[in-house]
């Protein structure tokens, strides 16, 4: 029974960006607990969206508290809005560990949809005779020396997402680790004191099976993508990535559309078609994500003022999500991600790559169906091409840089 939550006053700035952090470690747990058949991981979705109904309930009181006039109530609908989605992506979250925790049925095909470089998720309990009890982050090294990330850490009933080089791990922490197949395993049995079994590779064996869980998957990295743009469009009051939300909203629609035609050509061909439920609980759960995401930029894509606690979480970020299209008068037209040294040379993170009425390389593999193509994640070999819209992370200074390269500041 969930406990009741009373008022205590709080920043309504904090909140928001645990929320966020929240918003986005859930997706990112949910569909890892499906992916790699993870009940221990699909548990700790429950306890996180647990955290986050009271987060919001926080949110929502100290937003009734400020308002005082028709103005305070235009400038934190809003608000209101950014709250009531991150909700909805909690909500579809826990529906997605759900398939795993209830069983609801899903084919061993979806984790031959994982490539064979993916990242895994694990989940550790640090043994207090752990060598990583009672040491910061920083002074193991975890990620230099393994190349496995700590994501989060759950304390009793505290989390602490993207732990920094100076957080503590202390005995009974619960570790969230990710990080290549061939480190993760001696990672988690380090912490855990436990042995590391992982899940066995899984050959799809029905072709539109395949196609299915491939487009789920895809939809899955768009949501993850329209959330992540979302809440920047919000941060730094962007119409242009606003814009890409919606975007992405309709690419997702569009890949819902063609999973569903897959799943009920792969019905005729599978020995139990109700194996089958899990996957359409995933896919509407996804929609649901693309949707949340439309509803926290609205704000924005409204025209409506942002509000002051939001400005003064802008005024705090070193980071920016900015959009850059790239011409033919810049020099990154015809060359790749790689051989431009895009990170290097400007500090930006290209997070996906928009072919407006453009067909996806071949090599890409995200031609969704819709009126564009789309790279999410994209490599060092990723190609440029005049007209590209790059979706990128970084700081101002690194985006003017950017925009250079792009040639978007040459007339």
């Amino acid at each position: 029974m969930p406990g009741r939550v009373e008022y205590e006053p709080a920043s309504v700035k904090d909140l928001l960006a645990e929320m966020k952090d929240t918003a986005e470690l859930l997706i990112d747990l949910s569909y890892s607990a499906v992916l790699h058949g993870s009940p221990a991981i699909a548990e700790e979705v429950l306890e996180l969206e647990e955290r986050m109904d009271v987060l919001q309930l926080r949110a929502r009181m100290s937003l009734l508290m400020a308002a005082r006039n028709p103005e305070d109530a235009e400038t934190l609908a809003p608000v209101l809005g950014i709250i009531g989605a991150a909700e909805k992506v909690s909500d579809a979250s826990g529906d997605i560990a759900k398939v795993v925790l209830e069983e609801v049925g899903v084919p061993d095909a979806i984790r031959g949809a994982l490539p064979e470089a993916v990242e895994r998720l694990v989940r550790a309990e640090l043994a207090p005779d752990s060598d990583y009890a009672g040491r910061t982050l920083a002074d193991i090294n975890l990620e230099t020396e393994t190349g496995v990330r700590v994501i989060a850490v759950r304390r009793g009933g505290d989390w602490i997402p993207n732990p920094d080089a100076e957080t503590t791990l202390e005995a009974d922490d619960v570790l969230l680790l990710r990080g290549p197949e061939e480190s993760v395993g001696g990672v988690s049995e380090t912490a855990s004191g436990e042995p590391y079994t992982p899940s066995e590779p899984v050959d799809p064996d029905i072709a539109d099976l395949e196609r299915a869980v491939d487009s789920l998957v895809l939809m899955k990295n768009m949501s993850e993508l329209a959330v992540d743009l979302a809440y920047g469009s919000v941060l730094f009051n962007s119409d242009d990535i606003a814009e890409e939300v919606v975007e992405l909203e309709a690419e997702v629609d569009a890949l819902k559309a063609r999973f569903e035609a897959w799943t009920l050509r792969a019905a005729a061909d599978v020995e139990d078609p109700v194996s089958l439920r899990g996957l359409v609980q995933i896919a509407n759960a996804t929609e649901v994500i693309s949707d949340a995401a439309v509803e926290i930029s609205e704000g924005v894509l409204r025209g409506l003022d942002t509000h002051v606690v939001v400005r003064e979480a802008v005024e705090e970020s070193d980071e920016v999500i900015v959009r850059v299209q790239v011409t033919e008068r810049g020099d990154l037209d015809g060359t790749t991600l790689g051989d431009a040294d895009v990170k290097t040379e400007t500090g930006m993170r290209v997070i996906a790559v928009r072919r407006p009425d453009g067909e996806a390389d071949a090599a890409d593999g995200l031609d969704t169906g819709g009126d564009d193509a789309w790279v999410i994640q994209p490599g060092p070999d990723t190609a440029l091409h005049a007209g590209d819209v790059l979706l990128t992370k970084g700081t101002r200074a690194g985006a003017e840089r950017l925009r250079a390269l792009a040639g978007e500041d040459r007339g």
